[in-house]
């Protein structure tokens, strides 16, 4: 069985009025299969397949259920289907009757087992007739410890390992997940680091709370993390304020991972993107401080004429779809009033040679945090800052996050975990003093 995540194809934005705690037909999900050992992404139609081991299984049992249900193969009329059970698991009931694996036999060991497959009398050709006669997988497991010459002779811990690996095998368990910020990131982070910038779900939280990113805010962003950050933002909003993508270059940053979050109308036409010449070339913080002070000293780029353009009207604006580019007036809006907040996801880019281009485009006092998987680039990025004097309340952070095993008397850290989470570089944008005689003309 192969360990990946698989993608779920292109779809038009699946409609958000119904119980958001319930699949429906075409919403995305995250099939967690055997506790973590295989994670898909899929969307949920009559004709949508999984495909375990050798066999795919029809998904149209799942359209209706609770996230958070737990599925197990079962024989069906037309063959195995997947049928929902209950989340208790025997082997989970056996360990929290017994307060634990304490085995009251003091004196059974593993010392006298020889693995060379000879314990085992039930032979593959029996399994193959039992799942003909539409014996479940739960049948054939207790029939495998029936039939087991050495599994009474097992400790109770050895006893459980045993259950479940056979249970993993002969009756697996998928259990639906809501697609979130927290498990879309888990579950790329776990298979496909590379693809979302090895950006950690702690990480990214900190990267949300550091920008400050409430409800109706204006959050300038660049993603080159997929669209995971993105689509954090955007949940965290909730279908208000507008999410901004800025991107060099003609061609908008992927962010294909924002159609799994099964987002509603309302918030993808918050989801925008405008690139980063565009928003430049609409003068901004500075680039107005300094035309305001040619114009009040009498100079003009326009020969001499010192008639001042009139104040732009600041209009509702409608957003297109999510990763539409953003409208005129939408822009006019951020060019007069500034974003309220930065983030910057881009691994394979300078900070610099980005946060210098992006920081003016912020309102006076507006937070910003910069991620990236290394130190170096961030230490000069906030000695720049520091030198330029553009912020304040610079803090460069290094998140930490340490995975437990909780099981009765035996809770310890997991010992194969990722101890590298990036870097987060965080602060306040101030006003400059081009700003402040724009101020005083003012």
């Amino acid at each position: 069985m192969d360990n990946n995540i698989e993608a779920i194809p292109e779809q038009s934005n699946h409609s958000q009025n119904l119980n958001p705690r319930v699949t429906s037909e075409g919403c995305s999900v995250l099939l967690d299969i055997n506790d973590g050992d295989r994670l898909v992404f899929a969307r949920l139609t009559p004709a949508a397949n999984l495909k375990i081991g050798d066999k795919n299984y029809s998904l149209q049992p799942l359209i209706g259920c609770p996230y958070g249900s737990l599925f197990q193969v079962e024989s069906g009329e037309g063959g195995p289907i997947l049928s929902r059970v209950s989340h208790t698991i025997e082997g989970n009931n056996i360990e929290a009757e017994n307060g634990g694996f304490h085995d009251t036999d003091s004196s059974k060991d593993n010392r006298a087992l020889v693995d060379n497959n000879t314990a085992q009398s039930l032979t593959g050709e029996d399994i193959h007739e039992m799942r003909r006669q539409g014996a479940t997988g739960d049948e054939i497991v207790k029939a495998l410890i029936a039939n087991s010459t050495t599994f009474e002779k097992k400790t109770q811990f050895s006893q459980e390992k045993y259950k479940l690996k056979k249970q993993k095998k002969y009756a697996p368990k998928v259990l639906l997940r809501r697609p979130t910020a927290r498990s879309i990131c888990e579950a790329y982070f776990k298979k496909y680091p590379d693809r979302i910038g090895c950006l950690r779900v702690d990480t990214l939280s900190l990267l949300l709370s550091m920008a400050n990113v409430t409800a109706h805010a204006d959050v300038l962003v660049v993603d080159k993390v997929g669209g995971i950050l993105t689509g954090a933002v955007a949940e965290r909003m909730g279908g208000t304020g507008y999410v901004c993508n800025t991107y060099r270059g003609s061609v908008p940053y992927p962010i294909d991972i924002t159609r799994t979050f099964n987002f509603s109308d309302e918030i993808c036409r918050r989801i925008v993107h405008a690139s980063l010449d565009d928003l430049l070339t609409l003068q901004t913080g500075a680039s107005a401080a300094e035309d305001q002070v040619k114009e009040a000293a009498g100079v003009s780029s326009d020969n001499g004429n010192m008639d001042i353009t009139p104040e732009i009207v600041k209009k509702p604006c409608k957003a297109p779809k999510a990763g539409g580019k953003a409208s005129h007036e939408a822009v006019s809006s951020w060019k007069e009033n500034g974003f309220s907040s930065l983030i910057v996801a881009a691994p394979e880019m300078d900070p610099w040679s980005l946060v210098k281009d992006l920081i003016p485009l912020l309102s006076f006092s507006a937070p910003f945090a910069v991620y990236h998987q290394y130190a170096q680039p961030l230490a000069t990025c906030m000695h720049n800052l520091q030198t330029e004097k553009l912020a304040i309340g610079l803090q460069l952070s290094e998140p930490w996050l340490r995975e437990y095993q909780v099981l009765p008397s035996r809770t310890h850290p997991h010992m194969q975990m990722s101890a590298f989470g990036g870097y987060v570089l965080s602060g306040t944008r101030i006003c400059t003093t081009t700003d402040q005689k724009m101020q005083q003309l003012n």
